[in-house]
């Protein structure tokens, strides 16, 4: 089977195609074809190599469907190859059907089904690891590596794809892969200007955040590593939780904070603070752009916290009342000329402990500064851009805390 990358693809990704490395690793911006190209280079091995198999794998299974299985129907589709491929949900995999050869589906979650990875048919050959900066704990990655080991017929070789956007400077995989050289390593940065099939409305959006939201734009529109210089939190992690059994902690008290947006997103963080061990455990997310206080509403009705306390910001009394109307039990933040200020040295004294599909929040913390002043030094103003979720925090850490007494006022 002939394949014209130019023809499938477009142009900017020969050498992603082409390279043999053990560690083929690609972090970019939104819309810059890296997940597409991935998944028309997978179905396009299993023809090269007639003996191969695949595997894909994301953090969670429950993931898997709506991205990188949803992505190589896409590639299939692409290369008007429907007929010659079986594609199952139950269980997830899809199949060469003259051949046999399978791409498998596998979550990190379920430890055991990685460890144990293997086909009845040919030799496992192509793993490709979507939302890489899902992965926090690089031990994780080890026992996936580890398990794709094994002899090849001649010719043939084995390769792990990691594509991923760089949301932090911190995480393993600028250490690992990006920060020294290593001859089994390709490393690629790509951005939403390698990709010629966006239309105009695509590009605009990130013209528009070049020149509205330059600090977001450095990541998602040029593919740059979060900055962590002047973080305001530091003291945070990303890691599993069984929050039934946070519940249980003695004096542990719910905080329930929303920051109103419509152009910029609406944020609803939901958290847990634990006071006797200075500790915040956010266990639940909702981020929307372009949505009205009625279905405000019905999300916090459909999420089970319409019973609960919700801090919102006070700027908006109007919002405040038909939340209330609307049977939530929504209430004002404290607020006044030292409570930004203020709420941020509280949270500093506690650790934040995420739960990693709150993945929202995880880009936020990461990337939330102290805003500079012309000449570059920082003042003591937080930057607004990543600034939504870390306002709901404040507002319902501080309220929680606090008697509703208390005034900055």
């Amino acid at each position: 089977m002939q394949i014209s990358l130019q023809e499938t693809v477009g142009k900017n990704y020969a050498d992603f195609w082409k390279t043999k490395k053990r560690y083929r690793v690609v972090k970019g911006s939104r819309g810059s074809k890296k997940s597409k190209t991935a998944a028309l280079n997978i179905i396009c091995r299993l023809y090269q190599y007639p003996e191969s198999n695949g595997i894909c794998v994301r953090r969670y299974s429950n993931t898997l469907r709506d991205s990188v299985f949803s992505d190589l129907k896409w590639a299939i589709h692409k290369l008007n190859l429907d007929a010659y491929f079986d594609c199952t949900v139950s269980p997830m995999q899809i199949t060469r059907i003259s051949t046999g050869q399978k791409i498998l589906f596998r979550g990190l979650d379920d430890g055991m089904k990685i460890t144990s990875i293997s086909v009845d048919k040919g030799y496992l050959c192509w793993v490709w690891l979507e939302e890489a900066f899902e992965i926090t704990n690089e031990e994780d990655f080890n026992k996936l590596d580890m398990s794709i080991r094994g002899e090849v017929p001649k010719g043939y070789f084995k390769q792990i794809t990691l594509t991923f956007n760089p949301w932090s400077e911190n995480s393993w995989l600028k250490a690992r892969f990006f920060d020294k050289p290593d001859n089994d390593v390709f490393v690629k940065t790509t951005t939403w200007e390698c990709n010629e099939w966006l239309d105009n409305a695509d590009k605009n959006i990130f013209l528009k955040m070049k020149k509205e939201n330059p600090r977001r734009y450095r990541i998602e529109g040029e593919g740059n590593w979060g900055i962590s210089e002047g973080l305001i939190y530091e003291r945070f992690k990303i890691m599993d939780f069984d929050i039934n059994e946070i519940k249980k902690i003695p004096n542990i008290k719910a905080a329930f904070g929303l920051d109103f947006g419509f152009t910029d997103p609406n944020a609803l963080v939901c958290s847990l603070v634990d006071n006797a061990n200075s500790k915040i455990y956010i266990f639940d997310e909702w981020y929307k752009t372009g949505v009205t206080n009625r279905d405000i509403a019905q999300v916090i009705k459909d999420k089970g916290y319409s019973s609960q306390r919700i801090i919102c910001d006070s700027a908006e009394p109007k919002s405040i009342k038909e939340l209330r109307d609307c049977g939530i039990k929504a209430e004002p933040a404290s607020k006044g000329h030292d409570s930004v200020n203020y709420g941020i040295q509280l949270i500093q004294n506690y650790e934040i402990i995420i739960n990693p599909l709150c993945k929202e929040f995880q880009k936020e913390i990461s990337n939330y500064c102290w805003a500079k002043d012309k000449s570059g030094k920082p003042t003591d103003k937080p930057d607004h851009e990543f600034s939504h979720g870390m306002d709901s925090l404040r507002y319902a850490v501080v309220k929680v805390i606090h008697p509703d007494t208390f005034s900055f006022d």
